[in-house]
């Protein structure tokens, strides 16, 4: 008889929490999720209050990443990390208490991890845990992007980062707003927030600004900001929420 993981989800986007939720449920002989957390703050609560036996946990978070939670907690449970970027999908992680899954993530590679459970130490070391995430973060180091290029017609544009106020999703493209005109590139935000130097910070879902371009910032209603640009157009952008703590950290509130 196999055994029952309480569960807890962690991801910072809605669609993704759900449809995890929804890929579990289909395996409720392994699988009881206790809740859902959108952050490492809520998730660091209700991983001390509820002590799930496992987590499924993006990596890449506002407020703090999935690895600085693991940092932070005082007992951590089986993990399995999620992550868009298959730039993660390290040896490290083949360990007896870690696992990952590349989004989008499929029925079939949550079969493996469950298989993969069945061969877990019951008591899980935090140091030895704490010891493959630092190896991890030490082999991640990707070098950063100094230009980005686009294609425009039959001719391939380099645009200098330094001149990009922001990046704004558009359908299946982002748009690129810089001090030239704006162009389109294949490139989605979230595998942009990857690979941008520091001077870049994701503020909204689909909006990454440039923090040399910023002007002046007003604090707004429902833990949000209004972002002033100082591009041609002084644009004028209202923060997500859950980038609230990201936005606050960078200003040192």
């Amino acid at each position: 008889m196999s055994k029952l993981y309480t569960t807890l989800i962690i991801d910072d986007e809605a669609p993704a929490r759900e449809g995890l939720q929804n890929l579990l449920h289909q395996f409720p002989k392994t699988f009881a999720i206790l809740n859902t957390a959108k952050n490492g703050i809520e998730a660091k609560e209700k991983i001390n209050s509820l002590k799930p036996d496992l987590i499924f946990l993006d990596i890449e978070m506002p407020g703090f990443t999935g690895f600085e939670l693991i940092k932070q907690l005082e007992t951590i449970p089986i993990i399995v990390f999620c992550t868009a970027y298959d730039q993660y999908s390290l040896a490290a992680f083949e360990t007896n208490s870690i696992d990952y899954l590349v989004k989008p993530v499929k029925l079939e590679r949550i079969e493996k991890t469950i298989k993969k459970l069945k061969s877990f130490e019951k008591n899980i070391s935090s140091d030895q845990i704490l010891k493959v995430l630092h190896e991890i973060e030490r082999k991640k180091e990707v070098k950063k992007m100094t230009t980005i290029t686009v294609k425009k017609q039959d001719k391939i544009i380099f645009i200098k980062l330094e001149e990009v106020a922001f990046f704004e999703s558009d359908s299946n493209y982002v748009n690129i707003h810089s001090l030239s005109g704006n162009y389109l590139s294949s490139e989605t935000i979230a595998n942009l927030e990857t690979k941008l130097p520091n001077n870049f910070i994701r503020i909204h879902r689909g909006i990454i600004i440039n923090k040399d371009f910023v002007n002046d910032i007003q604090k707004y209603f429902n833990s949000r900001f209004i972002i002033t640009l100082n591009d041609k157009k002084a644009t004028s952008i209202t923060s997500g929420r859950s980038y609230n703590e990201s936005i606050k950290s960078w200003m040192n509130l």
